[in-house]
């Protein structure tokens, strides 16, 4: 009898998560366009002017999609061409292999897609995970890029781990059942406090949950894609973080002194010591969501890399 009881619960859940997965789809569709690269297929938003010199690419977080980068993209795309990505796996875009989860794949994945967008070269910006994939992409495929502006990256292998949940779920058999039946219901009730705790100790917008599509998290695929990037990014780190002193692009740092999410102290700072050419800037009080913390001083830093990179341009071309 308790058996038939779990069974009837996990498919009545089952029933509910299928549901909910409708719902969050048709209440956030993807707004650009599908790129086709080895291995997946990514969505893309490119907004702005074409002709406004180099691009500037977005490139987000754990947890996230690219509509958590979207207002601070708008902003810049008055004056520049901004393209959007959604990681390998998150939001809209897709992924084949279960290899893909770390920095390195994924590098080569947004490589490939720039390059069919006709990107030769851009200014990258980066928040949080995304800290140790624009690395991997100056390290990997230097020649398109022009400069990395990286918001509380992540670099550096940490002590301790991830959560719980996310070990559970990329657990054979165990992770897609936790997946398809409790993931979307608890995590529509809990959602709202952990954002609130990612922004802490700024307030989190009210809207943002909305705004940010950030409930596409909850669907089964995208939950596991995402642990699977946190459970993988330690050893991703380890092995690249060594190579990091040969990073040849310019780098702008901005992390938050409160940053509870990726701490300034194992990340920013070391890697700011270790790469050459680089600027960091550490602010008093800001927590883990500089962008929307200090989102003027973001892109007056975007703007200052964008100028410095034009100056070396030139300079070459000169010489």
């Amino acid at each position: 009898m308790t058996v038939m009881i779990v069974v009837g619960a996990l498919a009545v859940l089952a029933l509910i998560t299928q549901a909910g997965v409708f719902a969050v789809q048709r209440a956030h569709p993807p707004q650009g366009r599908m790129i086709e690269v080895s291995g997946g297929t990514l969505h893309v938003v490119d907004i702005g002017p074409r002709d406004a010199g180099l691009p500037i690419v977005l490139l987000h977080g754990a947890s996230s999609n690219l509509e958590v980068m979207r207002p601070l993209g708008e902003r810049l795309a008055k004056t520049h061409r901004v393209i959007l990505i959604d990681r390998p796996g998150h939001g809209w875009s897709t992924r084949v292999s279960l290899a893909a989860s770390t920095p390195g794949p994924q590098a080569r994945m947004i490589e490939e897609t720039l390059q069919k967008l006709g990107v030769q070269r851009a200014i990258f910006v980066t928040h949080s995970w995304s800290g140790a994939l624009g690395a991997r992409i100056a390290l990997d495929h230097p020649a398109i890029v022009a400069g990395l502006v990286m918001l509380a990256p992540a670099a550096y292998p940490w002590p301790g781990g991830v959560g719980q949940y996310n070990y559970a779920v990329t657990t054979p058999v165990i992770g897609p059942l936790l997946a398809h039946t409790i993931t979307l219901p608890l995590g529509l009730l809990l959602s709202d406090s952990g954002v609130r705790g990612v922004f802490a100790p700024q307030a989190m917008p009210e809207s943002f949950l909305k705004d940010s599509a950030t409930r596409l998290l909850l669907r089964p695929r995208e939950f596991v894609a995402n642990a699977r990037d946190l459970v993988t990014l330690r050893a991703a780190m380890a092995e690249q973080a060594p190579r990091y002193a040969g990073i040849t692009a310019p780098i702008t740092i901005i992390a938050g002194e409160a940053d509870k999410t990726v701490s300034t102290h194992i990340h920013s700072q070391p890697l700011a010591a270790t790469a050459p050419n680089t600027k960091l800037i550490v602010l008093p009080g800001v927590g883990h969501m500089i962008q929307y913390a200090a989102p003027d001083l973001v892109i007056a830093e975007i703007e200052a890399m964008v100028g410095r990179t034009a100056q070396g341009t030139a300079a070459a071309a000169a010489n």
